[in-house]
């Protein structure tokens, strides 16, 4: 369920970046005279020139002179947003008013709720065209000039909103693409123009669920007569105690169909009406039902199915500080602080980041939360080599294992029935994050269609990750040491209880390691006096934590090596064998690594082996290292499980991705989401993923997108209460003969260990000299 945090509200206050850029800003050189000029190509580029005529024709040249609509003076200005850059507040506000404006009569204007107004990426050759002649550090061999090709464009073409609208009164869902056009100087406000390019209708959908929904949702349920009637009978009759967490239906039969708008609340009742810091998931109430709809905000389902004693209140389940949790803090905690006086070693320019010879761009989208989009490496004379186009988290499922009403039906979908992003936190430097750090605001529309901005939403900052690599040689005791240092770019959001971090971290031996981190309250059940459940862990007298997983999928959109246009990459599947037997293996000790060829998307979908040590490598098919083996990046899966429940469990309907660890699929537009668009009460078997590979699609030479499920089964303890301590998950992107050495070995001495050397170097001198006056003999170590 979403959160009702409380967020700044449009216009939010600008802050400059942390590094902020030279005075003197880069600007393109005049179009024409660039157009002027032939393109060469080479014959393998031939390929590559027909796309970049491609991305051409989606610009629109902007002409020397023009005669502007009468009574409209339009403003020419610079390119300031890069295509990728999430929607400002700004253009948020018009394609929500451009689109209420293209409402059909008064009455469709004013029921319409705006559940998603996101960023319409657009196609990867516009993305190029920006970064080759629009956007420093201006790559243009992204895409070479032909001759005889097209010009340069004078600017790309204009940004798209695509926004979800729900229609409160015929329950009807749309899809709507927006077109934001130029500033003009009639406008009042400056505000961009708004172009409705597409509507459509989408039938036998429910969006995702709002924040303002889930409050309204409390504030009836709470007021409902027989509602407040239960609690009287389980001793409550102040409702200011009562918590209600309204939680998606999910779909378990025709009765969750989409042609209602539901939600299943949860209950809780604290205990202290004064105290606002106290856990109010410590008395969950249990035995009533309760169903709500959501289009109607009204209760259409009620029953008191079971008075079930609420637990008694436990002295431990509070988490606060010191005195306000009822205990004494820890007194022997002393500071430790982060510091780096020369300041950090990234630099941003807008959304663009630069560490060490990674760069770089940020997103965030509602649904998906942190996005990472065209992450490179810079090679020495090698130059920019791409690694991948696109990184995010673009679903979770927290499926719970307790047959028990109302446990059976907790299987949340996080992302795509409430919104990684819409749930994120306003971040607390010195808590959340340490060190030298440069924040990110998100924007959103709510509910009514207003803009609300999470100030400090994305963290920035480098973290030391102690050794990088070590050698001390034994015959002169000389070391070479390297801390490591990793550049870390995360989010925090809070989905009901759970609390739970992304984190990408980018390291300086080209490893891109992504992470989870969860934390929170536990979701728990109640007991009645002497019962005991085998589906669950007693956390207290009259509590228990029933069992559950929390599953991830990464969705990586790679570029190994490929420029724009490319698609020379390829997925090996490699297991370690053990040799049989024979004239190979007299000694019966030798293994190797086989490697076979994910041929096309039904073959791609695998599982994780630890006993094989399995893992996979993305493959460029046409660049060699210098052993002239392919250049690649691998996945190496951390722990992992696959879901606990048999063939026919209801979740697995809508969450038939979780089968395997591993999709691999061809690229294609419109397939972003593993469960399809709107999982929120969807009857479909296996729509998304499921039903996209079996195209049977080829993947041994295409432009390919990974899939990684991970999840971790949690069997609750005593020490996850009252809240749990972080538990850790995620994989590794590893380099794979994408290098010809180590890309570590030149990350230099820190001061520290430059002034150790010196020491060691006398210390070894002197030592040397007693050694041989004493007639004493080195030993390996």
């Amino acid at each position: 369920m979403a959160t009702t945090q409380k967020k700044a509200t449009f216009p939010a206050p600008t802050k400059a970046d942390c590094c902020p850029p030279p005075s003197a800003v880069v600007r393109r050189e005049s179009a024409s005279a660039t157009s002027a000029a032939d393109w060469t190509v080479s014959s393998a580029a031939a390929e590559q020139t027909k796309k970049a005529a491609a991305a051409a024709s989606l610009i629109t040249t902007e002409p020397s002179s023009s005669t502007p609509a009468k009574g409209i003076q339009v403003m020419p200005r610079a390119q300031t947003k890069h295509p990728l850059d999430p929607l400002s507040a700004t253009e948020i506000s018009v394609a929500v008013a451009t689109v209420r404006a293209a409402g059909a009569t008064p009455e469709v204007r004013d029921s319409m709720r705006f559940v998603e107004v996101v960023l319409l990426e657009p196609e990867k050759q516009v993305v190029a065209l920006a970064d080759a002649y629009f956007f420093p550090p201006f790559q243009p061999s992204l895409l070479p000039r032909t001759k005889g090709g097209p010009a340069i464009p004078s600017k790309l073409p204009p940004r798209r909103a695509r926004l979800i609208v729900y229609n409160k009164k015929s329950n009807e869902t749309s899809l709507w693409v927006v077109e934001l056009t130029e500033v003009h100087a009639t406008t009042r406000s400056g505000l961009h123009r708004g172009k409705v390019i597409s509507s459509k209708v989408v039938p036998d959908v429910q969006p995702p669920m709002d924040a303002v929904e889930y409050a309204e949702c409390e504030a009836v349920v709470k007021d409902y007569p027989p509602f407040i009637e239960a609690m009287r009978k389980r001793g409550i009759d102040d409702m200011d105690l009562v918590m209600v967490d309204p939680w998606c239906v999910g779909y378990h039969s025709e009765a969750d169909a989409p042609s209602r708008r539901l939600a299943k609340p949860l209950l809780f009742c604290r205990i202290e009406s004064d105290c606002p810091l106290e856990n109010g998931y410590a008395r969950p109430v249990e035995g009533i039902h309760v169903l709500v709809d959501m289009q109607n905000m009204v209760v259409i389902e009620f029953e008191d199915r079971k008075i079930v004693p609420l637990p008694p209140a436990d002295p431990l389940r509070n988490y606060t500080s010191g005195e306000t949790r009822g205990g004494v803090d820890r007194s022997d905690v002393k500071p430790l602080q982060i510091i780096q006086p020369e300041g950090p070693s990234f630099r941003i320019k807008g959304q663009y980041v630069e560490w060490q010879k990674w760069n770089f761009r940020i997103g965030f989208t509602p649904r998906e939360g942190l996005v990472i989009h065209s992450v490179a490496y810079v090679d020495g004379s090698r130059g920019r080599r791409p690694i991948a186009h696109r990184l995010s988290f673009v679903e979770m499922v927290v499926p719970y294992g307790d047959p028990n009403d109302p446990h059976y039906r907790k299987n949340a979908f996080d992302a795509g029935e409430d919104g990684l992003g819409k749930n994120a936190h306003s971040l607390k430097k010195g808590c959340d994050c340490l060190g030298y750090i440069k924040y990110f605001d998100a924007h959103f529309t709510n509910f009514t269609g207003g803009v609300e901005t999470i100030e400090n939403c994305v963290c920035l900052h480098e973290e030391d990750h102690g050794i990088l690599w070590k050698h001390q040689d034994w015959r002169t005791g000389l070391a070479e040491v390297r801390r490591s240092r990793r550049l870390t770019v995360s989010f925090i959001c809070t989905v009901a209880n759970y609390e739970y971090g992304f984190y990408w971290h980018f390291y300086q031996d080209g490893k891109i390691e992504a992470e989870v981190k969860l934390t929170g309250i536990l979701s728990l059940g109640s007991l009645q006096p002497g019962e005991f459940r085998k589906y669950g862990t007693t956390i207290a007298p009259g509590l228990y934590a029933p069992v559950h997983q929390h599953f991830f999928v990464a969705r990586m959109d790679m570029a190994v090596d490929c420029k724009p246009g490319e698609m020379h990459n390829q997925v090996v599947e490699v297991n370690v064998r053990v040799e049989e037997p024979g004239e190979e293996n007299v000694h019966n000790n030798a293994f190797y690594a086989e490697e076979t060829l994910l041929r096309s998307e039904l073959e791609a979908m695998r599982d994780c082996d630890p006993l094989s040590a399995r893992h996979w490598i993305i493959r460029n098919t046409r660049t060699v290292n210098r052993s002239g083996e392919l250049t690649g990046y691998k996945l190496v899966p951390g722990s992992n499980c696959l879901p606990l429940a048999g063939p026919e469990a209801k979740f697995l309907r809508r969450a038939a991705f979780l089968k395997h660890n591993l999709w691999v699929t061809q690229y294609a537009p419109g397939e972003d989401f593993p469960g399809g668009e709107f999982p929120n009460q969807n009857p479909r078997v296996g729509e998304g993923l499921v039903s996209w590979v079996k195209q049977n699609r080829p993947l041994e030479e295409t432009d390919v997108v990974l899939w990684y499920v991970f999840g971790i089964t949690h069997v609750p303890r005593l020490e996850d209460w009252p809240v749990m301590p972080v538990e850790h998950i995620g994989f590794v992107l590893q380099p794979h003969g994408f290098f010809n050495c180590s890309p570590a070995v030149d990350v230099p001495p820190s001061a520290c260990e430059l002034e150790a050397k010196e020491n060691d170097v006398k210390d070894s001198a002197a030592a040397n000299k007693a050694s041989s006056s004493s007639g004493l003999v080195m030993a390996k170590l």
